[in-house]
């Protein structure tokens, strides 16, 4: 079942470059980062940034919230998505997924214990 969206990840060239702007945007630093992800806490949900993907026209995307990604990946495949990138633990126990929808557009999916309901503004 869809809990809401989690995060949104932007695809950069530059991490270093790219958190320094965004943190002046946010006016935040990131709560976590590493080589491979910088994340921002924004009003309870989450923007990301990864170095290896393409900016521009293949945009970022949105990660649904999950209890169980696996399970919640079957059913979106049982549905007519096809699989982008299956479901793989990110680190800390936090699971994410991708699958296209029948119009080719990316539906991401996110499994984190750690997200916190409480901060949702």
């Amino acid at each position: 079942m869809i809990q809401g969206l989690r995060t949104v990840i932007y695809p950069v060239t530059n991490l270093g470059e790219a958190s320094a702007w965004y943190e002046r945007v946010l006016e935040r630093a990131p709560y976590f980062s590493e080589s491979f992800y910088v994340g921002f806490e924004v009003g309870g949900f989450e923007l990301g940034l990864i170095p290896d993907g393409q900016p521009g026209r293949a945009g970022a995307t949105a990660y649904w919230g999950v209890a169980d990604a696996d399970a919640e990946l079957a059913r979106l495949l049982e549905l007519g998505a096809r699989i982008d990138q299956g479901a793989e633990d990110v680190g800390g126990g936090i699971r994410v997924a991708t699958v296209s929808d029948p119009d080719g557009n990316l539906f991401g999916i996110i499994e984190n214990p750690h997200f916190d309901r409480s901060k949702v503004a």
